[in-house]
């Protein structure tokens, strides 16, 4: 016996899986739009063709005053400090960094840090550390 839908027959069942089959298997040869009306109209001749980039400077996924590669770094500190540790101070930081399996430079950065401050946040630690932290959040 054939298991099948209750509410429909099986025309049915048959038709509405072809409705969705451009959404479920992905862009592919056919392209994920079923039908043509779902295509967009291309730009018109006194229109500018569109584009992913707003107008200006292209956008970038790194705050204002950091770049790529501290935005990396300081990610890379913050994988070895538990949020337990935080608030904490240096030789919590250490510690929590050593329970983490930190590599070595993790480790002597953190103990470069000064004595009898209480760190708040990652970004502290990394203000401490010598580093720029974003300018603007938002």
């Amino acid at each position: 016996m054939e298991r099948g839908n209750s509410k429909h027959g099986p025309r049915i069942d048959e038709q509405m899986s072809q409705e969705v089959s451009g959404l479920v298997q992905g862009p592919g040869t056919g392209g994920s739009r079923v039908d043509e009306s779902r295509v967009p109209e291309p730009a018109g001749e006194d229109q500018p063709e569109t584009t992913t980039a707003p107008a200006g400077d292209l956008r970038t996924g790194t705050p204002q005053g950091m770049s790529s590669t501290d935005v990396e770094q300081r990610s890379r500190l913050g994988r070895f400090i538990s949020m337990s540790a935080l608030p904490g101070d240096r030789l919590v930081l250490i510690a929590s960094a050593r329970e983490n399996e930190a590599p070595d430079d993790i480790v002597a950065a953190l103990e470069r840090l000064p004595e009898g401050t209480v760190y708040q946040t990652v970004s502290e630690v990394w203000a401490a550390l010598g580093n720029k932290n974003e300018t603007t959040r938002w």
